[in-house]
Order: C-alpha cells, then sequence, then structure tokens
C-alpha cells in the first residue's frame, strides 16, 4: 500500500482530526489520527492489515500481539492476512500485562502491531511483558509513525506511513494553540 493510497483512506474515513488534542504519551497536538475511525470499515482495515502482513510475511511469525485499544483491531487483521493467530496486551493496575488466558510460548516468533506510534510507550511495555514469557518479538508495525524517528525499539520497526505531525510538552504550547480547548481522543488514562 503507498502513502496515498493510505492517506485517501484516512481522509475517506475521517479519521484525520484537528484541534487541540492530549495524546495517550501526554503530550499535545494540533492534528490527531484515529485509526479507529479507518478500522471500522472492514474494507480499509484488510488492506492495511494485509500491507504490514505483506513486510513480515518471510519472518516465520506465529502471532500478532497488540497493545489494548488501539492495537486490537489491527494486530486482528495483521494476524489474519498471515493466517496465525492473534492475542493482546492490556493494562490492569496501570502495568502492561497478558490476561484473558492469553500467554506466548519461549521461543515463539511474535509481531507487535500498534495503530499509530508517537512514543511507543505500549509497544515497549508489551515487548518487556513477552520477552519476559520468553517470546521472540521478530518486528513491530503500525499504521502509522508520528514519532519523528524518535520511536526506537530493539527490533525491525515497520510502519506504513511517516507523518510529522507537531507535538509540544503541555507547558510548551503556543498561546493561540493552548487557547483551544483540549480533548484526550486516545484509550490510556493520564493521572
Amino acid at each position: 500500500m503507498d502513502k496515498n493510497t493510505l492517506l485517501s483512506i484516512l481522509k475517506e474515513s475521517e479519521a484525520m482530526l484537528e484541534g487541540h488534542f492530549i495524546l495517550s504519551s501526554g503530550l499535545h497536538s494540533n492534528r490527531y489520527v484515529q485509526c479507529a475511525k479507518l478500522l471500522q470499515y472492514p474494507q480499509f482495515a484488510a488492506p492495511v492489515g494485509e500491507a504490514i502482513a505483506d513486510h513480515f510475511r518471510d519472518k516465520g511469525i506465529t502471532c500478532v500481539v497488540g497493545p489494548a485499544l488501539g492495537g486490537v483491531i489491527i494486530a486482528y487483521k495483521v494476524a489474519e492476512a498471515l493466517n496465525v493467530r492473534s492475542i493482546f496486551g492490556e493494562r490492569q493496575n496501570e502495568q502492561m500485562c497478558l490476561r484473558r488466558g492469553f500467554s506466548v510460548e519461549k521461543g515463539e516468533k511474535l509481531l507487535l502491531v500498534e495503530d499509530v506510534i508517537t512514543t511507543g510507550k505500549s509497544v515497549k511495555e508489551l515487548y518487556g511483558v513477552v520477552k519476559a514469557c520468553g517470546a521472540e518479538v521478530v518486528g513491530i508495525g503500525s499504521i502509522i509513525d508520528r514519532s519523528g524517528g524518535n520511536a526506537l525499539f530493539d527490533c525491525e520497526f515497520f510502519s506504513l506511513l511517516h507523518l510529522d505531525i507537531q507535538t509540544w510538552q503541555a507547558d510548551q504550547c503556543p498561546p493561540e494553540f493552548a487557547a483551544i480547548p483540549a480533548v484526550k481522543p486516545g484509550s490510556r488514562g493520564l493521572k
């Protein structure tokens, strides 16, 4: 899938939003990509999942793992394209873990998949959980990388689209931007 096709899908699904957003990382931004709006449509989710799967198809992956909530649907679509199982990690008592009877085996080859990477915090936490179980993470895939190249991982990282969207710390927002009421659309609660 090329960049223009994905941008077209993002626009058609109204997944690209503008305003004042507090990201799950705590950073503030004037644009937000709500991939859930894209993923609600099977006709968009399937080719996006297939495109991520195609990049990792020859890696011997036996399971695709996504962090809840953003990574659940896209991890499933990637797993479906690879014909392997899909599970997800979620927070319990503010700690990422595998619940609901999910487990990974020692030496099992995993692909971690997220919808949008900004800081990579959720994926890094999930990486630690599955590595502690003895699994091998062969790669990390995402629909969108908005980290500006700052999300670094201990394995291959592939994203369908790199977006340069400006972010600010809460106390560093430009005054005209800070005057816009902020909304928190992400799935991770901030304290």
